[in-house]
Order: structure tokens, then sequence, then C-alpha cells
């Protein structure tokens, strides 16, 4: 008699900055999703695929869901909420040590039009008391019907076993969606892309990262397999942004260049040539050309 095989697509939904990538990566065991401590860093819906030997799950990490301020801010609101839909389990992911606001008001009025299982995560415990867990526990519970609420900490990793075990049993019965080694559907150029994005919030100040994107040119492998060439060019929307990113002599762009090499050569196992270049497209966020341009319009 065959093994019976359990596979379903679970959605990661949040407030910008309550450790949703984190959580992704911690479930993968690699770095798909960029991680920093500025909101909105994770722009697109991104699919990461765990895979064990009766089971598979899909987790889509989503952008914070915020008030949107441009066409840009719309793509992203727009990507979260649709991730809601279709799907066998929901992780609304909330901080313990911030009070229910009207965001996540806002975010659980949306959770009541969802018909699967809803799961709160109380993420990043490690930062409270056992007695703060408690309190939020018996605010959040009276406001919704949860499957289940479970505190973890994704940096760390308590719980996120008990976590995983949770999601399992929503899954269906069902077929292996992705070959068994697949981590990500995303592409290799627009992790690339991504990783430098990451580095690019790490080093820069706070009014510059959400006006910046990046875009991979090029991406080969020289004939030799042991070293692959990409360019990149980071797009910014003021020409003062433009010089803070490249720095005085250049020394700011080729921190960044040097961070983002490392975590690629990771992701390709190969050793990287990277070439990084800055341009000004000033509005870019409010230009639906270039917003598909950049990936960040269409269907998710």
């Amino acid at each position: 008699m065959d093994k019976k095989f359990y596979s379903g697509f679970v959605s990661i939904i949040g407030r910008p900055n309550v450790g949703k990538s984190t959580l992704l990566n911690r479930f993968t065991g690699e770095k798909i999703a960029i991680v920093s401590d500025k909101p909105q860093t994770t722009r697109n819906k991104i699919r990461s695929v765990v895979t064990d030997e009766d089971y598979q799950i899909i987790f889509i990490d989503t952008p914070g869901i915020h008030i949107p301020k441009s066409k840009l801010g719309e793509f992203m609101v727009g990507s979260a909420e649709s991730a809601l839909n279709e799907v066998d389990c929901v992780l609304f992911l909330i901080e313990p040590d911030k009070k229910c606001g009207p965001g996540d008001l806002s975010i659980i009025e949306r959770l009541k039009k969802v018909k699967t299982p809803v799961f709160l995560i109380i993420n990043k415990i490690d930062k409270i008391k056992k007695e703060t867990i408690l309190e939020v526990i018996d605010t959040y519970r009276n406001l919704y019907d949860f499957a289940e609420i479970i505190p973890i900490s994704a940096v760390s990793g308590d719980n996120t076993d008990t976590l995983l075990g949770a999601v399992k049993k929503t899954l269906p019965e069902g077929p292996m969606y992705f070959p068994a080694d697949t981590m990500t559907d995303q592409p290799e150029r627009q992790i690339c892309a991504e990783i430098i994005r990451e580095k690019l919030l790490h080093v820069l100040e706070d009014e510059i990262p959400h006006g910046i994107a990046v875009e991979i040119m090029s991406l080969k492998s020289r004939k030799d397999k042991e070293m692959v060439d990409i360019e990149a060019t980071i797009y910014c929307e003021k020409d003062s942004h433009k010089g803070i990113i490249i720095g005085k002599g250049g020394k700011v762009l080729k921190d960044i260049g040097t961070k983002a090499r490392h975590d690629i050569e990771r992701l390709l196992g190969s050793n990287i040539n990277l070439q990084l270049w800055v341009k000004v497209k000033k509005d870019w966020r409010d230009s639906d050309f270039l917003l598909k341009n950049f990936g960040y319009s269409g269907k998710n």
C-alpha cells in the first residue's frame, strides 16, 4: 500500500517588520527572503518550499499590510491580500511587545472572510516576559477564533518545530508540486536582486530604502564554470540619494557589493564578480512601466 503524501499552501501575513521573512528562512534553512529592520522589506510574494518524506509545504511570504502611499504600495498590499485566498492555512504573525493597533485590527477584519484555519503566531518571544505573552493571548483570542495560538522565536527557532507540526496537520492529501530539492519558485536573478537590495536596506539611511529598486542586467557563467559575472543597476529617485548610495570615493557602494557578493556566492555555489551601477529614476514607484519592469506589477 502506497504511503500517503500531504501537500498544501500556507500564507504568512502580518504588519511590516514582524518577522515573516525570518520565519520563512527558518523553515527552509536558507536565505530565500531578505531580512532587515526596516518596514516593507518584502515587496512581492515569495514562495518557499519545505519537503519531507510524507509532506510538502509551499510557504508564501507576503509584504506587510499597510496603508499604501504609491502604486508600489498598492501592489504590495494587493499581493498580501491575494495570498489569503486558496490556501490551506494562514499564519498571522504579531509582535508581543506592541499593542493590538489599527493595523492588526484591519488584518483581523480581512481574516474574518477567510474560511481556512488561521494560526496566531506570537513572534519574538525571546524578547519579553512570559506574563506578557499570556496577556497578548487573552487580548487576541477575544478578537478572532484562531485555530491555534503559538508563541515562537523565528530568530532562535524556539517552538518553530511545534508550529511546523501544527501546520502539517492542516494539509490535505495531495501531490508533490515541486521537485524535492526545490527551495523556492523565485528565479536566481530575482533572488540576487533582492540580496543586493537587502544590503542597501542595512547600510542606507531610513528615507532612502523605500525609493530604491535593483535590476540584474546580466548574469553569465564563464566557460570554466568557476566564476559568474553579474551586472546590476541600483535605481533611486533623487540625485542626492545617488551620492549617498555611492559614498565618498565609492566606499558605500563597495561595501554593499562586498556584503551582497558573499551571500550570492553561497546561493549560487560559485565565485562572483559583481559590478554595481547607480541610476536615478524619479518617481519610479508611481510608474506603471517601471513597476512592471522591476517585477512589481501584474499577477502574483
